[in-house]
């Protein structure tokens, strides 16, 4: 279907100009200049000649077929000219023009006329408001940049046209090649999944790498990303995180949701790697291209300088990294061949005045050895150093192995020419270390999302039929926010303990309840209005006898009307008390791009304080819901401290995986909060005490 983006053999340039300083003339000049190998049609009914081409009044005019058209005209021309792509059988349109739904209402309506236009005649659209697409592979070079991308095997997409120039520019400098180039701008029609698909087969292509401001179906980007990170890594910018998921929300987990843990679980869940900033994301993209994965999370460093040696240790071990242990045989080779003064432990530090055949004799020595997944080779410009000579070996050997080898020539000047040989050998150079073992950090983390199974995700056995009484009761009063007792029966029907609890509507009716329950009990105001109970002094706890429970009754109800006096008040919950156990949090807020982001966390009042959560996107597998368990800071209370029992997170694990499913098959739940959920001790399961739901109007 977009057949005419990868492999077009002819194209046509609608608004081609004769005057160099448009970009019509641009964007022909160009093509011309990328060495396009078919039928280039310049269509301006003002002109003959363009360029040395035949120049057509229209594209109805074209005596050939044409398929890829590229418009560049003003925006109110837009809609004909597209329509006359469709009368001709145009299969692929770009749109660099400008005007359209950036600009306001009135561009927005042209651009969904344009889309229009588009499914009526069967074809696709990159754009509008784009720079162009680049393709190093066909070659074509169907946009207004200044250069050509350099050939490569790095496919890179990216919402800002703005960036896409800055990224070309310095891609140049730094020798980035490119297999495919495409400015995605306002994805009218085509957009980041479709480019996803287009790539994950794409022989030319190695690495995925993209620069996104927003996605436009979070499932079906989740889906198809964790499908093509099976087969090549994809590296990502999210821009434009934070604050953007700011709304009325009225549950915990909503407060700490937002299009930033939204995207964060998206890429775990995904295998995408995340990138924090261009300089990142290129790292990234030149390791992945140019280098073997880790094998094995053990990095060998060698160094002709002990400070950047030991900077690159604690580098590894801030990233989790392993720093290789050398064999006793590799370490013998080293005393028996460097100088006494050189360390033969990890880092290798091959001294100051190494000259080149010292470094080859060390990294020969270090990629035989199987203790080692990958290498990291250091130098520093002395006097004596022989920057190129010791580029030239150490891309010959690493050439020779299947471990990754990384570069840090520190400094710029003396060090140059060396960088330039190491690229011509597909070393990646950094010229600091803690940028290498980024990149090393980065290769580890894909290695195990490969090595992982695939997301298996349980089913359950609910009371259907009571959690959908229960939703449509509320919704047929009108209400969107349930009561405890109605979201404790939706848990109870999903098969989510909690303590044993009944509604009292009188004073007497309390008695009877808490005396049936056994003392101590709590008591909480029943009131579908009444969210946050505690904040109106509604929960009274420890209640030890008869004469209690009538004075709670009356306090609680007293308090309620007064604070709240519209709020419609059912009486009271009397619960059974939870002896021991410990507090933690599990939730659901329904991001608009994702949908349902399930949240855990340490519970109580500390999941506003600490905010130490951690978000996926249901559904959710075993694994993912233990991931969340370990994410977490304050796991080791859990788990038990300072001679505590450990709590039961098999069950935490459950009622995660409980709520994730529920929410996926009643997508009607927006949000929800189960706080607490009092964790008891291992083998003894786990106890829903409070919770909320709030349904969609």
């Amino acid at each position: 279907m977009l057949e005419a983006f990868v492999a077009p053999k002819s194209v046509a340039v609608i608004g081609a100009s004769r005057d160099p300083t448009k970009l019509g003339y641009g964007v022909l000049s160009n093509i011309i200049k990328s060495g396009f190998k078919g039928k280039v049609y310049p269509i301006n009914p003002n002109a003959e000649e363009i360029l040395g081409l035949k120049c057509y009044p229209s594209i109805l005019s074209v005596p050939d077929e044409v398929d890829l058209a590229v418009i560049v005209i003003p925006a109110h021309l837009v809609l004909q000219a597209a329509e006359e792509c469709g009368k001709k059988g145009v299969k692929g349109l770009i749109v660099i023009s400008a005007g359209f739904k950036e600009v306001g209402k009135e561009g927005l309506e042209r651009e969904k006329k344009l889309v229009e236009i588009a499914r009526r005649y069967g074809f696709r659209v990159l754009g509008p408001n784009v720079l162009g697409l680049i393709d190093t592979v066909i070659p074509l070079n169907a946009s207004f940049a200044a250069s050509m991308a350099l050939p490569g095997s790095i496919a890179f997409m990216s919402q800002s046209g703005a960036l896409c120039t800055s990224v070309l520019d310095m891609s140049l400098v730094e020798g980035i090649g490119f297999s495919r180039f495409v400015s995605l701008g306002n994805k009218a029609d085509l957009n980041e999944v479709d480019f996803l698909e287009l790539w994950e087969e794409d022989p030319n292509t190695r690495v995925i790498a993209a620069y996104l401001e927003g996605v436009a179906d979070g499932q079906r980007f989740l889906e198809t990303a964790r499908r093509v990170t099976r087969t090549k890594p994809i590296l990502a910018i999210k821009a434009g995180t934070t604050g953007a998921g700011a709304r009325a929300v009225s549950s915990h987990t909503g407060t700490l949701a937002g299009s930033e843990r939204a995207y964060e679980a998206a890429f775990k869940q995904s295998g995408i790697i995340r990138a924090r900033s261009v300089q990142d994301l290129f790292d990234l993209a030149i390791g992945f291209a140019r280098q073997p994965l880790l094998e094995k999370n053990a990095i060998a460093i060698i160094t002709n300088a002990g400070g950047p040696g030991i900077m690159a240790v604690d580098a590894c071990e801030r990233a989790g990294l392993g720093v290789a242990s050398l064999s006793p045989e590799t370490m013998a080779f080293l005393r028996e061949n460097l100088p006494p003064a050189a360390s033969i432990l990890n880092p290798v530090d091959v001294l100051g005045d190494a000259l080149a055949e010292r470094y080859a004799l060390a990294l020969e020595a270090i990629l035989k050895d199987q203790n080692v997944g990958g290498v990291l080779v250091i130098l520093t410009p002395q006097v004596m150093t022989q920057v190129e000579e010791t580029a030239e070996a150490v891309g010959r050997i690493a050439s020779r192995y299947s471990k990754p080898v990384l570069a840090s020539f520190m400094g710029r000047a003396t060090t140059e020419k060396g960088a330039r040989i190491l690229r011509e050998y597909r070393i990646p150079n950094y010229d600091v270390p803690e940028r290498a073992v980024a990149v090393f950090k980065a290769m580890w983390e894909y290695r195990q999302w490969l090595r992982k199974p695939l997301p298996e995700y349980p089913t359950f056995d609910f009371d259907v039929e009571t959690i959908r009484r229960t939703i449509d009761q509320a919704r047929k009063e009108g209400r969107l926010l349930l009561g405890d007792a109605e979201a404790r029966a939706i848990l109870e029907a999903c098969g989510i303990r909690g303590p044993r609890t009944a509604l009292a509507r009188t004073p007497e009716e309390a008695v009877a309840i808490a005396e049936e329950i056994g003392f101590p009990v709590a008591m909480k105001i029943a009131s579908p209005d009444i969210i946050h109970k505690t904040d109106i002094g509604g929960v009274r706890l420890n209640i030890q006898n008869p004469s209690e429970v009538r004075d709670a009754f009356d306090l609680l109800v007293y308090r309620a009307t007064r604070y709240m006096p519209d709020a419609t008040i059912w009486g009271c919950q009397v619960q059974q008390m939870v002896r021991g156990g410990r507090e933690v949090i599990v939730g659901m807020s329904r991001d608009p791009q994702f949908g349902p982001l399930v949240m855990f966390g340490l519970g109580g009042i500390y999941v506003e304080i600490l905010k130490d959560v951690a978000f996926r996107i249901a559904p959710i597998s075993r694994e993912e819901a233990e991931e969340m368990l370990n994410e977490i800071k304050s796991i080791q209370l859990l788990k038990g401290v300072r001679g505590q029992p450990p709590g039961d997170l098999k069950a935490v694990v459950d009622v995660i995986l409980r709520v994730a499913r529920l929410v996926v098959d009643f997508p009607e739940i927006v949000e929800m909060d189960i706080n607490p959920l009092m964790v008891l001790e291992e083998g003894k399961g786990a106890m829903a005490v409070d919770m909320r739901i709030t349904l969609s109007p």
